[in-house]
């Protein structure tokens, strides 16, 4: 079920609100609720893979509850889980290109949002090792878990951020507000998804279709292809994660900000501090700070900079081309700490533009179904393809308004949850904006986002 679905909107999201604030002063009963209606929304997707959210779910909670041996258990589990979905087939096309025959050949379908869910439970485990998890009651990590607007792409919530929130009845003075803020919130991030990031798939979808049949690009057509998916997927993650924040802030809670304009970053670590800033931070404070950081010398840096940004990668897709992503931004991570290190500064427009130019460089790996794809781009985004000419496959207004809210614009959260004031004008012109939306979307073939493949 899509957030942008009429059914989600119309049926799905009223009931659950309908159900949560009925039960209010029934904690366990709403929690229940809460979980019953998220595990709905999962198994609309596929009811065969419902039980390993939930099962995983109970055996991680077990499993830190039992003490520090048991919640190492846990964590080999989880991770044994996510290797055999996502990375045997991965695995098994390396050796097979070695070996010249493939050892083994399993058709596993990828359970949606696995990635997530299990790196949640992950984070939470490691806490249990570390002293600094609690004891939660089984229906507020069940909840934790399964709560339905971060159970697919995120954020990436830690168990601290949210059980706490679990214990207060929802109808607060503020709510709402709340309410009202979410519901915006939610609308902003449709805009960005139907609006921008939908709009501009089909034309990057196109040229890196061309790139892929081996067709000739030029610096014109190759740099298109490098912003026109770079624009794509930003609105694409940005859009759900402000869906996802704003359909939280609904039920009266609050999830962590993802995004916060990282296309205005002048340096690459700017970058990563504001782009999937969930993810930054639990790769942050589980791998690269456990492995040194920054804290025995500039070579061991470098080294877990790689280690780091390998295991993003790798995170992102069972495949070379994420890896070599992951480790492209390693390498630029480490070549901006030495420039850090040696003292010197770059004017901060300067800093702007070589970083943006690198970021929707490395996004051709990203994207590219094979080397072979991304060279071709890359060929052209050198200029030894020749300058080339524009390719009309986008709506170059919806470009246009694309980079300038990304580059320009106040963040989402700004724009709703701080600046915003209560007006019946706004009110009416975002359920004017909801009501476009829909229609636009319902025009349209279902266009799932990008981060549920991962």
């Amino acid at each position: 079920m899509l957030f942008t679905s009429s059914w989600f909107i119309l049926v799905f999201l009223p009931v659950a609100l309908a159900g949560w604030y009925l039960l209010a002063g029934r904690p366990r009963a709403r929690l229940a609720f809460g979980i019953a209606m998220s595990t709905v929304f999962y198994g609309v997707w596929d009811w065969r893979f419902v039980p390993l959210p939930l099962g995983l779910a109970v055996l991680t909670l077990a499993a830190g509850r039992a003490g520090r041996g048991w919640a190492a258990a846990g964590l080999v589990l989880n991770l044994g889980v996510l290797g055999f979905f996502k990375y045997q087939g991965f695995v098994a096309a390396t050796l097979g290109g070695i070996l010249g025959a493939l050892p083994w050949q399993l058709s596993v379908a990828l359970p949606l949002g696995i990635s997530f869910f299990v790196f949640q439970k992950v984070a939470f485990l490691a806490d249990v090792r570390r002293g600094t998890a609690g004891r939660p009651p089984a229906l507020d990590f069940l909840f934790f878990v399964m709560f339905f607007p971060q159970l697919i792409a995120g954020p990436i919530v830690r168990h601290h951020e949210l059980i706490p929130q679990l214990r207060h009845d929802p109808r607060t003075p503020d709510m709402w507000e709340k309410l009202g803020r979410g519901a915006v919130l939610f609308i902003v991030g449709m805009v960005k998804k139907v609006g921008l990031a939908d709009t501009l798939a089909p034309g990057a979808d196109r040229l890196f279709a061309d790139a892929l049949a081996g067709g000739a690009f030029g610096l014109a057509q190759a740099w298109q292809a490098a912003l026109t998916f770079g624009l794509q997927i930003y609105f694409d993650f940005s859009g759900y994660s402000d869906m996802a924040i704003g359909l939280a802030l609904m039920f009266g809670l609050s999830l962590p900000f993802n995004f916060d304009a990282p296309y205005r970053a002048t340096s690459l670590s700017e970058f990563w501090r504001c782009w999937h800033m969930t993810l930054s931070r639990l790769l942050r404070d589980y791998l690269y700070i456990p492995l040194g950081g920054n804290r025995l010398g500039f070579a061991r840096q470098v080294m877990n900079l790689l280690a780091a940004m390998l295991l993003a990668g790798l995170w992102h897709g069972a495949a070379w081309t994420f890896v070599a992503w992951g480790g492209l931004h390693g390498l630029g991570l480490a070549i901006g700490t030495a420039w850090a290190r040696s003292g010197r500064r770059l004017p901060a427009p300067v800093g702007w533009a070589l970083t943006l130019a690198f970021v929707m460089a490395a996004w051709v790996l990203f994207r590219a179904e094979s080397f072979a794809a991304a060279a071709t781009i890359y060929h052209g985004l050198l200029g030894m393809g020749g300058i080339g000419r524009w390719v009309r496959v986008d709506n170059g207004i919806v470009v246009a308004i694309a980079a300038a809210v990304a580059v320009l614009g106040p963040t989402s959260q700004q724009a709703v949850l701080d600046r915003l004031r209560p007006n019946p004008a706004l009110a009416w012109g975002a359920a004017a904006c909801l009501v476009w939306v829909m229609l636009m979307a319902g025009g349209r073939l279902p266009q799932e986002f990008i981060y549920f493949q991962f």
